[in-house]
């Protein structure tokens, strides 16, 4: 193909309208959830937000959820629940977004990053070892683009040494693992949320449901809920068992250094009517992802996601690898020529430790070198249930003329 058919050199773009790579899908019943809320007594600290919990609990298989503003405030709670404090280690994938690692720098720890793996882009459990000292107090897997970590491996690590782990599954509402990979009974699949010592779930408008801004962390043990309800809220009890002293009906005692990061009933109220939508959008996020990996399996010099035996996807993300030195172009070039077709393509994400706050810290180029190979060569792609087949088509018609207008 001629590069001057490329929309970047002056052709005409596959779509007129631009298709961003990632977004919310709200209906007449999620509005009228929150116009009912909205006209309740209750905005916030009501009914709703119990309900909310309870609900993604009873999804997950968990035992305990605890609601928060946003999914890093839930990531920070945890560490605090974690015992995570000043001068610990906690170690982490280095693809992800930054609250991953800054959730631990907000408690005085240090994240330690290790390399992924080249397969599954996730954390690398076989190089986890190496990077546990006396120091390290708990591990963060990613589940990046909705892949489940390889939760076994890691649980296994963890128990060895005495590690908590708390599972950063943004990307992974509704991904499950195989009972045969988790080596338990026969039965239904086990989902994402089930198995960490503690769960974080994202709701940003991007992600599978949505509540506009909001995190969830679902966990089995009581002791981590209590710590997790008493993080979100200042530090501040009621409950007159624990409670020093009770000088009335309207007394409360802050026994910690607690956050305000309490989730609303307003967002609450968005969060369940999205939730009864949860599988139906993951089965189109599935259908699309299958129909990406028909189009592009066959194309040499790209790479379609790999997906680990006995896990199962919730597609937050479809991500491409491109084998650079099988093109003219460099990947800058291939992302502005998709852009240039109206196609919002996006990388997710830049290594957190090549971040200007984290190399200023000791961390730099080098450290990972797998996923700083990776970074150079990924591009996501638009993928949200809301998309129609005729936008699936223009990006596969995009990537198809950018690959043959590039390929050597």
């Amino acid at each position: 193909m001629n590069n001057n058919n490329l929309a970047i050199m002056g052709g005409q773009p596959v779509r007129n309208e631009y298709l961003p790579y990632g977004q919310q899908w709200l209906d007449d019943h999620d509005i009228q959830a929150v116009i009912e809320t909205l006209k309740s007594p209750y905005l916030t600290q009501g009914p709703k937000i119990a309900e909310f919990e309870e609900k993604v609990a009873n999804y997950v298989g968990a035992n305990y959820a605890v609601a928060f503003c946003n999914g890093t405030a839930g990531l920070h709670a945890a560490c605090y629940a974690a015992g995570v404090s000043e001068g610990d280690e906690v170690i982490t994938t280095p693809i992800t977004f930054v609250a991953s690692a800054n959730c631990v720098r907000y408690l005085g720890a240090n994240p330690v990053f290790v390399d992924i793996n080249n397969s599954t882009y996730n954390i690398d459990p076989e190089k986890i070892e190496d990077k546990i000292t006396s120091k390290t107090k708990a591990i963060i897997p990613v589940d990046f683009t909705g892949q489940p970590a390889d939760i076994k491996r890691i649980k296994e690590i963890a128990d060895k040494y005495k590690l908590v782990v708390i599972q950063d599954a943004a990307h992974s509402l509704g991904a499950t693992y195989d009972h045969e990979y988790l080596n338990m009974e026969e039965g239904n699949s086990c989902k994402v949320g089930a198995i960490a010592d503690m769960t974080m779930f994202s709701f940003h408008p991007v992600k599978h449901i949505t509540t506009g801004e909001g995190g969830m962390i679902v966990t089995n043990s009581e002791v981590y809920a209590k710590k997790l309800r008493s993080f979100r809220s200042h530090g501040i009890t009621s409950d007159r068992s624990i409670m020093l002293e009770d000088h009335g009906p309207w007394y409360y005692e802050m026994l910690e250094l607690g956050y305000n990061y309490r989730m609303t009933d307003i967002q609450a109220s968005l969060g369940i009517s999205q939730l009864n939508k949860l599988d139906a959008y993951i089965k189109i996020r599935r259908n699309y992802a299958n129909i990406y990996n028909q189009a592009f399996q066959g194309l040499s010099g790209i790479i379609i996601p790999y997906q680990l035996n006995g896990t199962h996807s919730s597609w937050h993300l479809y991500s491409l690898r491109f084998e650079l030195q099988k093109f003219t172009a460099n990947r800058r070039q291939i992302f502005d020529a998709l852009r240039a077709e109206n196609i919002g393509v996006h990388v997710h994400y830049i290594p957190v430790h090549l971040q200007p706050y984290y190399r200023e810290r000791g961390y730099g180029k080098g450290l990972c070198p797998i996923a700083e190979q990776w970074y150079e060569e990924i591009i996501t792609l638009p993928l949200f249930p809301k998309m129609t087949m005729g936008d699936i088509e223009s990006v596969i018609e995009a990537v198809n003329k950018v690959y043959y207008a590039y390929k050597k």
